[in-house]
């Protein structure tokens, strides 16, 4: 047997090493990301205690039971949006890995606006799973399209399954109020066009970026495991987030049937929901309670009523999905 050369023999590559002051960055990095969730909730903690001491306060004084119907709803939400993120895949997700990131993603989107907490949470994960970043943008951005599309077939549904029971003359907007909504989505898609015609460096990236979600589109949309979990999780997520208001009205006597209460979220969230703030806190809550009025509860229950579900939806569950974040993050899961 001739002896192989030298050269063909298999160098072994040393591993790189770090400097201890690149250790020392990291560690100070992973730090900072998992204490930076709970900083944020003492920061908000600070800034809007009165509106949670009150809503607590309501909640002290309502029906228990309607109040643990409220929290099953709002889990089932958590389990509904971990149905959403995996319908928008085709790779099978560990389950309870992706229902313990959308818990975690909860507390983000509360504390960043238009989502985008819950987004960079989910993004984090699914490169963590191997998932490259451009089919998990893509991903991403299927899951931010089928929402708004599913909520629009559930608010055409309950407009047309009930057509007597809702009062919606005093809801329907003005000509003025259309013609602002069209003309900002039209500058919109005309200022999009333009930029991706004018700028050539972003062409490449965005007609690349296009044709990977169209193609993961077809892909999951031939798989009914996906087309289910993807579509019936979006429907099914107004839906139990709708209950969850309900439940909490219930337990404050507000005088408005189940259908009303939801068809007033669908509403309030379709109007102004496209407002960048975190959660959706704020315009839509100001929203909700006005068409909560308009179907004739009083305002002050309405007021009661949204202050009760936030206190239930966001401020209960906020210390622990921050403390799962952390450690996820501190597992190095995200």
């Amino acid at each position: 047997m001739s002896p192989l050369p030298l050269g063909d023999l298999p160098v072994a590559r040393p591993a790189p090493v770090r400097s201890p002051a690149a250790v020392r960055l990291s560690r100070l990095t992973r730090l900072t990301l998992t204490l930076l969730p709970l900083l944020s909730i003492g920061a908000w903690a600070a800034v809007d205690g009165r509106a949670v001491r009150v809503g607590a306060a309501r909640l002290a004084a309502a029906d228990p039971w309607w109040l643990l119907a409220g929290v099953f709803f709002t889990c089932l939400g958590w389990v509904a949006a971990a149905c959403v993120r995996q319908g928008a895949l085709p790779e099978r997700l560990p389950p309870g890995l992706l229902l313990a990131s959308q818990f975690a993603a909860g507390a983000a989107n509360h504390i960043l606006p238009a989502s985008i907490g819950a987004h960079a949470v989910t993004l984090r994960f699914l490169q963590g799973r191997g998932i490259p970043l451009p089919r998990a943008t893509a991903s991403l951005a299927l899951y931010s399209l089928v929402k708004p599309l599913a909520k629009t077939a559930v608010l055409v549904v309950f407009l047309v399954a009930l057509p007597d029971t809702l009062r919606l003359g005093d809801l329907a907007p003005d000509t003025w109020t259309l013609v602002m909504a069209a003309g900002a989505a039209t500058l919109g898609l005309t200022g999009a066009a333009l930029l991706l015609t004018v700028v050539r460096p972003l062409r490449r990236p965005a007609l690349g970026f296009v044709r990977t979600a169209l193609t993961e589109a077809r892909i999951l949309h031939t798989r009914p495991s996906r087309v289910l979990a993807l579509w019936g999780g979006s429907a099914a997520a107004p839906v139990l987030q709708g209950s969850v208001i309900a439940s909490v009205g219930f337990s404050l006597g507000l005088p408005l049937s189940w259908a009303q209460v939801v068809l007033a979220l669908l509403l309030a969230s379709t109007a102004v929901g496209a407002v960048p703030a975190p959660g959706g806190i704020g315009p839509v809550d100001a929203a909700l309670v006005l068409t909560m009025a308009a179907f004739g509860a009083p305002m002050g229950l309405a007021t009661a009523t949204v202050i009760g579900y936030r206190v239930l939806t966001v401020w209960i569950p906020l210390l622990p999905g921050a403390l799962v974040l952390s450690a996820l993050v501190h597992r190095e899961v995200l």
